[in-house]
């Protein structure tokens, strides 16, 4: 084909274009998680557009106790990771860190339109997070990453497992119960290795969301549980609240062992 010299024009402005935009234009950045940095309780963080969106949904989705018990739970977890080798620190997603700690107990939520009535509480909010992160994501969220939250918000009471799971499932588990105990019972559970929040971290972030009455509110959601749908408790911890606390409950004959041993074949 001859080249005329309106082709070479064209040519020549379309290069002096595509060499003039920005290098962003046509980088796809999967997240833009460090962007910008907040600082709560004196511990800083990662703030970005779908953590605004996840801390305002769980604010309208949760009461007092269980949303101080998210955020301390973010909180904690993220002072952890800051005092962990950098081996540890680098190529963690603190986005994924940090929904899946703010949006791990939705399964407690106070709007029933979000509670199932068929899947254990870490399960349906498991759910519910990855259907807010189809929905408010705007694209930022593959595949990959809501897994990663579904998984550790999934697990987050199954340590024999989440420590097995990648670096933001187990530190979602490991701010979880270093929220809940302390860090002195947190670090024997999981091992220094995991666990560095500080006892003056963990005290200022308490200071900032109370934790006055969290055990009875605590005992009250696991007894709930039971009462309201005893099917989902039988085989996990929960049920360990419903046979102690209610006396229409047993977990008797309802165990694994129980249905193996009354229909494994030979």
């Amino acid at each position: 084909m001859r080249t005329t010299p309106t082709m070479l024009l064209l040519s020549s402005f379309l290069f002096a274009v595509i060499f003039a935009l920005p290098a962003t234009t046509h980088v796809a950045r999967p997240n833009v998680q460090m962007d910008a940095t907040q600082i709560i309780a004196n511990i800083k963080l990662p703030s970005t557009p779908t953590i605004k969106k996840a801390l305002k949904f769980a604010r309208a989705n949760m009461n007092d106790h269980t949303y101080n018990h998210v955020l301390r739970s973010w909180l904690t977890a993220q002072a952890s990771l800051s005092h962990l080798p950098t081996s540890v620190q680098d190529g963690v997603d603190t986005e994924v860190l940090a929904v899946s700690a703010i949006l791990h107990d939705l399964g407690w939520s106070n709007n029933s339109a979000l509670i199932s009535p068929t899947t254990r509480f870490e399960v349906n909010g498991a759910d519910v997070a990855r259907e807010f992160l189809k929905r408010e994501g705007k694209g930022n969220w593959s595949e990959r990453r809501i897994q990663l939250v579904w998984d550790a918000i999934a697990l987050h009471t199954t340590r024999d497992i989440n420590l097995y799971k990648e670096r933001e499932v187990w530190l979602t588990s490991v701010g979880i119960v270093a929220e809940l105990v302390g860090p002195e019972v947190a670090i024997e559970t999981y091992g220094g290795e995991r666990v560095a929040v500080k006892q003056e971290e963990w005290d200022g972030i308490a200071a900032v969301f109370p934790r006055k009455g969290l055990r009875d509110f605590f005992n009250g959601v696991m007894i709930g549980l039971c009462a309201s749908k005893p099917d989902t408790t039988y085989q996990n911890f929960v049920g360990d609240y419903g046979d102690r606390y209610l006396a229409n409950y047993s977990t008797e004959g309802k165990k694994t062992i129980d249905f193996l041993n009354a229909n494994m074949l030979e």
